[in-house]
């Protein structure tokens, strides 16, 4: 398996059917070695900056197996998941600085597995009764869910925050340091 972790898991599962489209080619697990691998020392930087020339590798090593891998897939194939290998490169290659910005700024997390965290019990409700309830109340929920949430992770009273929002008083969390 490409990507065990659960980081950038979209990316990671589409390198994966990538590999299995061109199970010869080098390129996917490039891609993916160099992505778990600025995870990793995003996560040991913490709140210090990833050593430059780790960065530096481990992002070109990312920019070569794109660029290899473009130029593996540039005549149509009639492969099942062909199309969707090209059109991951062509987002690798268009949106890098998206899909790296972890790598620079350390404030914006590498993974979306809070965000997953979040949402599962949304998802487990629309599993088990096949649909979420109205279009309102199901934004409703989420936009409760998100406030609890961000209130959360900046280390508030859960019971406080939603008893201050109740009254009228939200929690708002501070605004981010300039940089």
């Amino acid at each position: 398996m490409l990507c065990r972790y659960r980081h950038k898991a979209h990316l990671c599962r589409d390198l994966d059917g990538a590999g299995e489209v061109y199970p010869d080619a080098h390129w996917p697990a490039q891609i993916g070695d160099a992505l778990r691998g600025l995870i990793h020392h995003a996560n040991l930087a913490r709140r210090d900056a990833i050593e430059a020339a780790v960065r530096d590798k481990l992002v070109k090593q990312f920019r070569n197996g794109v660029r290899v891998g473009l130029s593996d897939t540039t005549t149509p194939s009639d492969r099942p998941g062909a199309r969707k290998a090209r059109l991951l490169l062509e987002v690798l290659r268009d949106r890098e600085a998206d899909v790296l910005r972890f790598t620079h700024d350390l404030r914006v997390p590498p993974t979306s597995n809070q965000a997953e965290r979040d949402l599962r019990p949304a998802k487990i409700q629309q599993n088990i009764s096949g649909r979420l309830t109205s279009e309102t109340r199901t934004k409703d929920r989420y936009r409760i869910r998100g406030y609890l949430s961000t209130a959360a992770k900046h280390g508030q009273n859960l019971m406080n925050a939603l008893r201050d929002a109740i009254i009228g008083r939200p929690w708002t969390p501070p605004d981010p340091a300039p940089t």
